[in-house]
């Protein structure tokens, strides 16, 4: 046997498949695949399940809103429905006032983001890309605001805007909710525009431009994905706010949705197909939003800790 042969012997034998000895092969790893693909198996039913107990009560009030009053009345809430109609809707939008809460809504939400976005990106930018005196308190200070529970606030800001002679105004909780939500929103900005690297700024400095046209061409446009994801999240929380509602306004026709939902409530008290209607049709502006911003979402989560 030469010398080759023999150190090709002792590779063959050092093998697993030479330790199992001559005319034998190592057994397949079954057992771990088969306990990877129940793991998944589990995950998945376990998820399945989860989602339909998640959307169990948004289908239940979706079909309690197509059914007549008498069918409900007759077989009961849960029961399998035997009617069809949109009925509910009409009663709910032009009887029970929806149009005009809605309408409401919109007035103070959409005013509320362009304004609350516009200022904290503004804030943010200063904050983050220049040496300014006491900044980390200012941004500390804007944080530590967000963090006392709004319930201790109420009376204050009650009081406060009547003593301004705005009380019951939808501009007045246009400002509040500014004001609330501006601290947020700069914190969240403050860390993604921080991460913009320097350079770019140096660049557009060189080339001539101010500080107006670095944010309005420059951070902007970089910034536009932290943006789009506080737009989604701060329409869906200045639209269903209800706190915030009751404390400022008080006649009804200057209600939002979510506190006109307590009216129709006590309007049609047994009538459970206009008050499902009445959900349907306040929440049917969030979910639009979350449909066109939901690729958003998930990245808001992440906002300011990595870019």
């Amino acid at each position: 046997m030469t010398a080759t042969d023999a150190t090709a012997h002792v590779k063959d034998a050092e093998s697993p498949a030479g330790r199992a000895g001559p005319g034998k092969v190592a057994a397949p790893r079954r057992p771990v695949v088969r306990g990877r693909a129940l793991r998944t198996t589990g995950f998945h039913l376990t998820a399945g399940l989860l989602s339909a107990l998640w959307l169990l009560p948004i289908v239940l009030v979706l079909v309690t809103s197509t059914r007549t009053f008498d069918d409900i009345a007759a077989h009961g809430v849960g029961s399998w429905p035997h009617s069809f109609t949109f009925d509910s809707f009409r009663q709910a939008w032009v009887d029970g006032g929806q149009q005009r809460a809605l309408i409401n809504s919109l007035l103070v939400t959409l005013p509320t983001v362009l304004l609350s976005l516009g200022l904290a990106s503004m804030a943010a930018f200063a904050l983050s890309r220049y040496d300014l005196p006491f900044r980390r308190a200012l941004l500390l200070l804007m944080l530590g605001g967000n963090l006392l529970p709004p319930q201790i606030l109420l009376i204050p800001v009650s009081k406060l805007s009547e003593v301004l002679g705005i009380y019951d105004r939808l501009y007045a909780l246009i400002g509040v909710q500014v004001g609330f939500g501006v601290g947020f929103y700069v914190f969240v900005l403050h860390g993604f525009m921080r991460a913009i690297p320097g350079e770019i700024q140096q660049a557009a400095v060189i080339d001539g431009a101010n500080p107006w046209q670095i944010y309005r061409r420059i951070i902007l446009p970089l910034a536009r994905p932290a943006l789009a994801a506080l737009t989604a999240l701060s329409f869906t929380w200045i639209f269903n706010d209800l706190l915030w509602a009751i404390t400022v306004l008080r006649t009804d026709t200057q209600m939002p949705i979510t506190a006109s939902l307590l009216g129709l409530q006590g309007q049609y008290v047994s009538m459970w197909n206009v008050i499902a209607a009445g959900s349907v049709i306040a929440a049917a502006p969030t979910v639009a939003v979350f449909l066109r911003f939901q690729r958003y979402f998930v990245a808001g989560l992440n906002l300011g800790a990595v870019k």
